[in-house]
Parts: C-alpha cells; structure tokens; sequence
C-alpha cells in the first residue's frame, strides 16, 4: 500500500503542485513555475493535440478522478475479503452498542 501511495500520489501532488504554483505565478526564481512557463505548456500541449489550450486543465482533472477511481475499485476487489470482515465487525459492535443502550434505558429508574 506504501508503494501504491508513493507511484499514485507522488505523481499527482508533483502535478497539482506545479499548476497552483504556476497559475498563480508564485515562482520562488524558479522558470518553470512562472505563470510565463504555464501558458507557454498548455500552448504547446493545446497545439499538439489541436485543442484550446483553456480545455486541457479540465480534462487532466477528469483523467485524474477516473484513474483513482479505477485504481481504488481494483484495490478494494483484491482485498474484499478484509473489507467484508471488517464492515461484518463494525455491523456487529454497533448491534452490542445499541443493545446495550437499549438495555441501560429499561433499567433507569
């Protein structure tokens, strides 16, 4: 899981990072997060695949969401077992909860 994290996450605050920064133009003397920079790489990309460059962001931002949801739907499939287990558990510790909540209220006085 740790693995999973570092190549999933990684990529994507390094990704999300840089656009916040360069959109902003918070550049610390660094090119590549000027908002010079930004312009110049969604120009290039917006040209490459022949699309306004204003519609790229959005689209990574759905590619993202995507990906994480299929990425999260086939980790949840491979460990179903321990998933099922658990909800079984915390099904049955909120039934003693309520249980004996029931049983605390007849006995008031």
């Amino acid at each position: 899981m740790k693995w999973l994290l570092i190549f999933w996450a990684g990529p994507i605050a390094l990704l999300g990072s840089w656009y916040s920064l360069s959109y902003y133009d918070m550049s610390f003397g660094v090119f590549m997060l000027t908002r010079q920079a930004h312009d110049l790489v969604f120009n290039i990309y917006g040209h490459v695949l022949g699309i306004p460059p204003e519609t790229i962001p959005p689209l990574v931002m759905r590619a993202i969401v995507l990906d994480s949801l299929v990425l999260f739907s086939l980790v949840a499939f491979r460990r179903r077992k321990a998933i099922a287990a658990w909800w079984r558990g915390r099904q049955s510790s909120e039934e003693e909860a309520r249980r004996d909540s029931a049983e605390s209220l007849s006995n008031a006085p």
